[in-house]
């Protein structure tokens, strides 16, 4: 390779805040806003101008379900706030009425709490929540470096249409989905070993309705059951189609430039295709819209203090800031330590939704909704109760029972014996 030196130049500070959350998907919201109610001030970083990353932008919109598929709820706190949220003005199918509504548990049995929602409209509801608790928002900026004084981050580099610029930071939680911000400063990550395939979906118009197609890759569990039949009851349909992964054996790894934007390209033709042939058969086939960014579901995470594998399930976790079902199938429930949000090599930096540190056999399950929201509002929590400790030397040594008993009196449920 060829390589040329670029001058040195100077980055003007254009900003100050406790707390630095890089990425404006779920993870990021909900680490935006438990921060910001934690009377901390944040400075929420999204590359696009819409929240919400994949849930909205990538058009996957099924709210995996809160619950153990047993008929108990985990998910509490913020995630299920912004599951009432993304259906302030009804759900776009499957409304959870069993949990909503008084349900019986027989009835939370036979339809787990998950649900289905209008992206746009989730994301705008999510931007008005954000502002309202003082989070400031920076549209089209991304975080393009940090800068840092020994084991702990003082800037993080931002790029905008303003030019080149920094943020002076106390904490920074990395919601990038691809662990952006600690490759960037320098934390050891992980690369998924198996990658992405290709998957699309798109919102369509059809004989007077308009229903999403997960197009390519959707959730399909290896035994042949679709995630969304595992996540509702055989007798509950979302009236969408689904059709087999495009991939044919390509995966991509989601932090290559080059290589998204070739998978991206493969995606639109393939999906070009698929509407082509519908509307052969259907002349009032059209498009609506299209996923806006690459649907990538596990690429680079943190190598954390913890990393947590599927042989955890319903194991007592000492440090636990929350738990998840399993959205795959019922039964399975995984408490998820503080210690997988953080490393040793950076002392202020947290990680948050998909970018957490577990093994690949659990990144299946974290990567979703739910948990992806559970630590978020652990993280922006976190971060919140850091900046007044004085004598707290970075995030390992953080005071667990604290962090704990701020969770559970904002109502997260931390241990699966305590729902």
């Amino acid at each position: 390779m060829e390589y040329i030196t670029e001058p040195a130049r100077r980055a003007r500070i254009t900003n100050t805040c406790d707390v630095l959350v890089a990425g404006g998907g779920v993870a990021g919201i909900a680490a935006a806003l438990a921060a910001a109610r934690g009377g901390a001030s944040v400075i929420l970083l999204e590359r696009e101008y819409t929240l919400g990353g994949m849930a909205t932008l990538g058009l996957v919109t099924i709210y995996l379900p809160l619950d153990d598929g047993a008929g108990r709820q985990v998910v509490f706190g913020i995630g299920e706030e912004l599951l009432k949220l993304s259906i302030a003005h009804g759900a776009e199918a499957n409304y959870p009425s069993a949990w909503l509504d008084g349900g019986t548990l027989d009835e939370r049995v036979k339809n787990r709490y998950v649900t289905q929602f209008n992206p746009h409209l989730f994301a705008l509801r999510a931007e008005k929540l954000l502002t309202d608790a003082g989070v400031t928002i920076l549209y089209g900026t991304l975080a393009a470096g940090a800068v840092k004084r020994e084991d702990a981050i003082t800037h993080i580099i931002t790029e905008n249409k303003s030019g080149r610029g920094a943020i002076a930071v106390k904490s920074v939680i990395d919601c990038t989905g691809d662990a952006d911000v600690c490759a960037l400063a320098g934390a050891k990550t992980v690369k998924h070993a198996k990658g992405n395939a290709l998957a699309s979906w798109y919102y369509y118009y059809s004989k007077g309705a308009v229903a999403l197609k997960m197009f390519g890759l959707a959730d399909v569990v290896p035994d042949g059951g679709g995630g969304l039949a595992a996540a509702v009851p055989d007798d509950t349909s979302y009236d969408n189609e689904m059709v087999e992964s495009l991939d044919n054996g390509f995966r991509f790894s989601g932090v290559d430039g080059a290589e998204l934007s070739r998978a991206v390209i493969a995606a639109h033709q393939r999906m070009y295709g698929d509407i082509a042939g519908a509307r052969g058969a259907d002349d009032t086939y059209v498009p609506v819209t299209i996923s806006s960014i690459p649907l990538v579901r596990m690429s680079r995470r943190l190598a954390g203090v913890s990393t947590p594998d599927v042989d955890g399930d319903r194991r007592f976790v000492p440090d636990s800031i929350g738990m998840t079902g399993d959205w795959r199938r019922r039964g399975p429930v995984f408490e998820v330590p503080f210690g997988a949000l953080y490393s040793s090599d950076i002392k202020n930096l947290l990680a948050a939704g998909r970018a957490i540190s577990v093994t690949d056999a659990l990144w299946d399950v974290t990567r979703v909704i739910p948990p992806c929201a559970v630590t978020g509002e652990a993280a922006g929590t976190a971060a919140a109760l850091y900046i007044d400790k004085e004598d707290c030397d970075g995030f390992a040594s953080l005071d667990i029972a604290e962090l704990q008993n701020k969770l559970i009196s904002q109502g997260v449920a931390i241990h699966y014996e305590r729902t």
